[in-house]
């Protein structure tokens, strides 16, 4: 973590890209990362006149687990100079006008989509099947243009614990917890969601459980797919180097926040009020480990077909 101020910016698809999103999650979610990757890396160039530094976390679902594809950005509020002699930083309340940044965002994504058009990087059964013409993809593109795509700034996180508190706790949420669910009875699932439409509003909503195992299963990744990933001056290759550089610019030579070293147990007693080592059935006293079972593989056995 970094002693700045921090901004949450959030980039939406428009539900017209699902049916193909569903059917090309990997091609579809990489050209998302690389149109916001590259739509905030040229407003740091020439915005801020160096390199961004951000992650980009992939949420594909809504409140009530529908699809709803955007990427989640949590940018430090400044840029590293190109000679990496100064940081500069940006504005304490405002990063980026969201209108500038929804015009380019879709610009480089649709550009990009049509290139992975042509080197036939898509597949279109079922209804998208009349896609698969470059006729039909071209008008489907061109109707991509027609409307504003969604980009926001949230308000930016009051420092580096609250970014830390957020990284820890939502980025790696799967489509629904288990506390939202309120009851399973009857072949139907109950479970609790926020109504944004109206001022972020709990409700609950009632739904066969082969239609709640449908939309949850949606949100599944393709295999070894990255849903977390870091760009600019943050990038895997040289974010050690460049944060311990900017801290010395910022006159921190160590890091804001310490680890802390604490157990499976005490993370989940303090993260959610349940203490797992506690005995399901009296809910009183404490189970201990008196044996561990090896797995068969580990003993030699190899799995025997009975068949």
């Amino acid at each position: 973590m970094l002693p700045v101020g921090y901004f949450h910016t959030v980039f939406t698809l428009p539900h017209k890209l699902n049916p193909l999103a569903l059917r090309n999650k990997k091609t579809v979610y990489d050209i998302l990362f690389k149109a916001v990757s590259e739509t905030l890396l040229e407003f740091g160039r020439n915005n801020l006149g160096g390199k961004l530094g951000f992650l980009c976390i992939l949420h594909t679902w809504d409140q009530v687990l529908r699809n709803h594809f955007h990427l989640h950005c949590v940018v430090p509020a400044g840029a590293l100079s190109f000679d990496k002699s100064r940081w500069i930083p940006s504005k304490k309340k405002f990063l980026f006008d969201v209108t500038a940044l929804s015009v380019v965002f879709r610009k480089k994504f649709i550009n990009v989509l049509g290139i992975a058009f042509d080197k036939g990087q898509f597949v279109f059964p079922g209804d998208i099947a009349a896609l698969a013409t470059k006729r039909q993809f071209s008008r489907f593109i061109d109707s991509l243009w027609e409307h504003r795509w969604v980009v926001y700034c949230k308000k930016p996180f009051g420092g580096p614990e609250q970014v830390l508190d957020y990284i820890g706790r939502y980025t790696h949420r799967v489509a629904i917890s288990n506390n939202r669910i309120i009851n399973i009875q009857d072949g139907r699932v109950t479970f609790a969601y926020r109504d944004r439409k109206e001022g972020d509003v709990q409700k609950s909503k009632k739904i066969k459980a082969d239609e709640f195992i449908r939309r949850f299963l949606l949100h599944v990744l393709p295999a070894g797919f990255m849903r977390i990933r870091h760009f600019g001056f943050l990038a895997n290759r040289c974010k050690k180097q460049n944060i311990q550089q900017i801290r010395e610019f910022k006159g921190v030579s160590e890091s804001v926040t310490k680890k802390t070293k604490k157990n499976a147990q005490e993370l989940m007693l303090e993260l959610t009020g349940t203490d797992i080592a506690m005995c399901p059935c009296c809910k009183r006293e404490t189970m201990e480990v008196i044996a561990e079972i090896t797995p068969l593989w580990k003993m030699g056995f190899k799995y025997m077909d009975s068949s």
